[in-house]
């Protein structure tokens, strides 16, 4: 089998390189550049993602695309329209290469989309599923909701197997932005004040994540379906940071502050998202992947953190 990857050179897309070539199915990489060349792996330059990409040279061959490449949340955007450069890339671009690999005799479509397409918290105990209605709440979830159309109705035109993947937060080595940051908190010892948090939210560790979706290139019960993906063990503000502390060796300083209290304080200073992710929940169910595929995530959390850490 032969695999096509987006996204190669990125957090998640150079693990799924390293795992797939372990498993002896072939890589090529999608690159903007050559300077996206990814360790001994066959490359091919498609230049930026959008309508306009060529893909022939890249599609050659393939029998599954796994579509990781995408323009995610972007600190300080200066766009005039953000949601249009989010469609330009992760709505026309991830279109057209769906449509140029049906062309091209892909069997298999494997996008990589967000839990955002559900929406960004839930109510305690009551975890999304794939059967919930999308609700999106930011240009980036719109976009992903959008392709996610696409490319349902580009499959069922077409024939080409279709596999969408929503995962949350993902972790690991390499991580970067605000799981990176209270990680660092956590090594120097700073105090926190996230000791009385009893929300729930799910994760996913890298390791998982590849390993789920190298599940859904190769499992046949995978084809036309949509899952959501986590480490399979739910965890508070305070476990994690607990977990990251046992992880790195050093003691967890956690200040027992009223969540109504950090809500105040960050509406002041118009922190408010930023505390919703902290103290709010977002938990999924992912029933359906280990029933209808068999999984079970082979790395626990305790072990993911601890990857997090020796980075």
């Amino acid at each position: 089998m032969n695999c096509l990857i987006t996204g190669a050179s990125g957090f998640v897309g150079k693990s799924l390189c390293a795992a797939l070539s372990m498993r002896a199915l072939g890589v090529r990489i999608a690159m903007r550049s050559f300077q996206d060349r990814a360790d001994d792996f066959k490359g091919v330059v498609v230049g930026t993602i959008d309508a306009e990409t060529p893909w022939s040279e890249a599609l050659r061959g393939i029998d599954t695309v796994v579509h990781l490449a995408a323009r995610v949340h972007v600190m300080n955007d200066v766009s005039e329209n953000p949601l249009v450069e989010f469609r330009r890339v992760n709505v026309d671009g991830t279109l057209n290469l769906a449509r140029q690999a049906a062309a091209a005799g892909v069997r298999r479509f494997v996008f990589i989309s967000s839990v955002k397409v559900n929406g960004e918290r839930t109510e305690f105990g009551h975890a999304f599923s794939e059967t919930d209605a999308p609700n999106p709440q930011d240009a980036y979830g719109l976009s992903k909701h959008e392709a996610e159309q696409g490319l349902r109705q580009m499959a069922a035109e077409t024939g080409m197997e279709l596999v969408i993947i929503r995962p949350p937060l993902v972790y690991g080595p390499g991580v970067k932005a605000n799981f990176a940051a209270l990680m660092r908190a956590v090594q120097r010892g700073w105090p926190l004040p996230l000791g009385a948090i009893h929300n729930q939210r799910s994760l996913v560790a890298l390791g998982n994540l590849v390993d789920f979706i190298i599940t859904c290139i190769t499992h046949p019960q995978a084809a036309n379906q949509t899952f959501l993906v986590s480490d399979g063990q739910d965890l508070s503000t305070t476990e994690l940071v607990r977990g990251m502390a046992r992880a790195a060796g050093v003691p967890a300083r956690l200040l027992p502050v009223p969540v109504w209290a950090l809500q105040a304080g960050a509406g002041l200073l118009g922190k408010g998202d930023a505390v919703q992710r902290l103290c709010g929940n977002l938990q999924v169910d992912i029933s359906k992947a280990r029933q209808l595929l068999g999984w079970v995530a082979p790395v626990s959390v305790e072990e993911g953190l601890r990857r997090t850490v020796v980075g």
